[in-house]
C-alpha cells in the first residue's frame, strides 16, 4: 500500500497509489457532492437542513469514538477551542445552504469551492507559506469559468438568484475560517482526537445554528417522510460517512490526485443538479464549469518533490 507519492525503497521513484484508497477518495467525494442535493430534497429552511445536519453527524461520530473506545473526557478548554470553528462553519452552513436553495446545488457548491483561494492568500500573510505556482493563472482561470456561469447571464437572474450568488461567494469567507480555526485546534493544541473534537464542534455548530432558528422563529419539526431521510442522509452519509472516507485515504495518496478527486464534489454537484433538478444549462455554463474546476486544479497544484 502506498504511503506517500513516492516508493521509499526506491527514492525518487513515483508509487502507484492503493485501488482501495483512490476508491475510498473517490466514495468521499461523490457522497460529499449529494450533501447539496439533499439540502433540496429536504424541503426545510437553509438553518434548519443545516441544524440538523451538524446534529445528525456529531452525534453519530461521538457514537462512533465511544463504540470504538477512544472517548476521552471533554473539558472547558476542549470546548473554547471549538468553539470558533463552530461559529464559522455554522456562517458557511447557513449562507451555502441559503445559496443552495436560491443558486442550485451545482453552482452554489462550486462556489464554495473558492475558498481554495482565501486560504492560500491567508497561509502567505499569515503563516509566510509559499504560493503554488499556479495560483494566479488558476484565480485568473476560476474566475473566467464563473463568469461564464454567472456574469455572462446576470442581468436576466432575479434578485433572489442574484443574492444566492453572493451568499455562495460569502460561504467562502466563513468556510475559511471554520478551516483554519480547526486546524489550528487540532496543531497540538486539542487533547481529544480529531474525531471526538470534529463531533464536539459539530454539537456546538448545532447548538449555534438552532439559536438562529429560534430568532428566525423557524420550525425545527420534522413533519414528512422525505424530510427525515433526506436530513438523515445529509447529517450520517455527507457529515460522517464522506469525511471518514476521505480522511483515512488522504494520507496515503499523493497530494496532486486528492486534489484532483476532491474536485468530483462541484462536479457531479453540477451534474445531479441538472439531471435531478432541470437546471437550465447550455454549452457555454459547461465550459464555464470546466473553466473553474481547472482553475481551482491549477491554484492547489504543486511540483511532486523527489523524495
Amino acid at each position: 500500500m502506498a504511503a506517500s507519492s513516492t516508493d521509499p525503497a526506491l527514492p525518487g521513484v513515483t508509487a502507484l497509489p492503493h485501488r482501495a484508497d483512490v476508491l475510498a477518495m473517490v466514495a468521499g467525494a461523490a457522497l460529499l457532492s449529494c450533501t447539496s442535493i439533499f439540502v433540496v430534497l429536504a424541503q426545510v429552511g437553509p438553518a434548519v437542513s443545516a441544524f440538523y445536519r451538524m446534529l445528525f453527524g456529531g452525534v453519530a461520530l461521538l457514537g462512533w469514538v465511544v463504540v470504538t473506545g477512544r472517548w476521552r473526557p471533554i473539558t472547558r478548554r476542549d470546548a473554547l477551542l471549538a468553539l470558533l470553528p463552530a461559529l464559522g462553519l455554522a456562517g458557511d452552513l447557513l449562507l451555502w445552504h441559503r445559496s443552495i436553495l436560491w443558486v442550485g446545488p451545482g453552482v452554489a457548491t462550486l462556489l464554495t469551492n473558492f475558498q481554495v483561494f482565501l486560504l492560500a492568500l491567508v497561509g502567505v500573510a499569515a503563516y509566510r507559506e509559499r504560493l503554488a505556482p499556479g495560483i494566479w493563472p488558476g484565480m485568473a482561470l476560476a474566475l473566467g469559468g464563473l463568469w461564464l456561469l454567472v456574469g455572462a447571464h446576470w442581468s436576466l437572474f432575479d434578485a433572489a438568484h442574484r443574492l444566492g450568488v453572493w451568499f455562495g461567494l460569502a460561504s467562502c469567507l466563513a468556510y475559511t475560517v471554520y478551516l483554519l480555526s480547526f486546524r489550528r485546534a487540532l496543531s497540538g493544541r486539542a487533547a481529544l482526537a480529531p474525531a471526538q473534537f470534529l463531533g464536539l464542534m459539530s454539537l456546538l455548530c448545532a447548538a449555534a445554528l438552532g439559536a438562529w432558528c429560534v430568532v428566525e422563529r423557524e420550525s425545527l419539526a420534522l413533519t414528512t417522510l422525505r424530510g427525515w431521510t433526506s436530513l438523515l442522509a445529509l447529517g450520517l452519509l455527507g457529515q460522517v460517512v464522506a469525511w471518514l472516507l476521505i480522511v483515512r485515504s488522504m494520507p496515503r495518496l499523493p497530494a496532486s490526485l486528492v486534489g484532483l478527486l476532491l474536485l468530483l464534489q462541484p462536479a457531479l454537484a453540477f451534474v445531479l443538479d441538472v439531471l435531478l433538478f432541470g437546471r437550465p444549462t447550455v454549452l457555454l455554463d459547461w465550459c464555464g464549469l470546466a473553466l473553474a474546476l481547472a482553475g481551482i486544479l491549477l491554484g492547489t497544484w504543486r511540483p511532486r518533490q523527489r523524495a
